[in-house]
This record gives C-alpha cells, structure tokens and sequence, in this order.
C-alpha cells in the first residue's frame, strides 16, 4: 500500500484505462493539446498519443503503476506512469489536462512519484524527453533532473504519429533518498 502526501493522488485501475488513454491524448497531440504548454502537435502528427490497449498493458504489467490526479468532480485529470526497471523507476507519460496546466497538478504528481519511488526503496528515477523541448526539460531540470547526457533515439510507431521532423530523446535522472 502506497500513501501520498496528495489526497487526489492515487493508484489507478482497469476502470480508469479509458480516461487515461483520453487525457494523455488530449495533452500531446491535436487541437486540444494546444491549448497547454507540454503539446508535442509542432512535432509530431495526428491525434494519437496512446491507445486503450497500450495503457491496459502498462496498468497490468508487472512493477509499473499509473498515478492518477482526480480533480473536484472525480474526474482523472492528470497522470503518470511508473515503471520499477532494475534499481531504477522510469517516469512516462506525464500528463495535465490542457485546460489546468500551470496549476501545479504536475508537480504534484512528480512529488507522488518520488514518495512512490521513496517507499519502494529506489533512490533514482529517469525519464526520457523529447530533446527538442527545451521548456519541458527546463521545468524538470527546476524540479531537480539533470541531464545524463544520454540520449535515445525517438523512433516512429504506427500508433503515436509521423515525426515532423528528427527527434530522439534526451535521458534526465533524480535522486531521491
């Protein structure tokens, strides 16, 4: 049992598979996204981020977790995802809905990801970021991630959209004990 210094922070379930997929596609991708500031529609094409199916597995695989945010009226309005790989959490698909960024839900649910990390007993959490978003990585790098100087490549999918132009990912890390 894991416990959050943030009411509205919790663990989520098979039930929430459908709002999740909703919000970090409205988030990333489309018209919608461009109404926050973590949009990726300049970068890359379409509508889709995820799928049902991807977040289902992410939920139901072994050592990774989505936290959700419920906002007033119960409805999930941010997200991550955590997954124990090794001695290390990586932290995915950090979403606020649109139409509430800035309002410190996100960094709400990055503290519930280091406690979640904390009570684990993992001490470092990384992530990747799309290179090319510097407001982004200076927003972590202000929440205590630094750039390892690793960085992956950003491959296309058949899911999440064309690439508008190159992109990889640059790897951040934190310590947290």
């Amino acid at each position: 049992m894991f416990i959050f210094s943030c009411p509205n922070i919790s663990i989520a379930s098979d039930r929430d598979i459908v709002p999740i997929e909703r919000l970090l596609n409205s988030a990333y991708r489309g018209e919608s996204s461009k109404q926050g500031w973590t949009t990726e529609a300049h970068l890359i094409g379409g509508d889709t981020r995820t799928v049902a199916s991807e977040v289902r597995e992410l939920i139901h695989h072994p050592g990774s977790v989505f936290l959700k945010y419920e906002g007033d009226k119960n409805e999930i309005v941010g997200c991550v995802n955590l997954q124990r790989q090794e001695s290390k959490i990586y932290l995915g698909m950090l979403s606020v809905s649109p139409r509430l960024q800035g309002g410190g839900i996100g960094k709400k649910l990055l503290r519930a990801s280091e406690e979640f990390a904390r009570q684990a007993g993992i001490g470092i959490i990384y992530m990747t970021v799309i290179s090319v978003r510097s407001e982004l990585i200076n927003w972590y790098k202000r929440h205590g991630y630094e750039d390892t100087g690793k960085r992956k490549p950003f491959h296309e999918d058949p899911v999440s959209g064309d690439h508008l132009q190159q992109l990889e990912f640059m790897v951040l890390e934190k310590r947290v004990r």
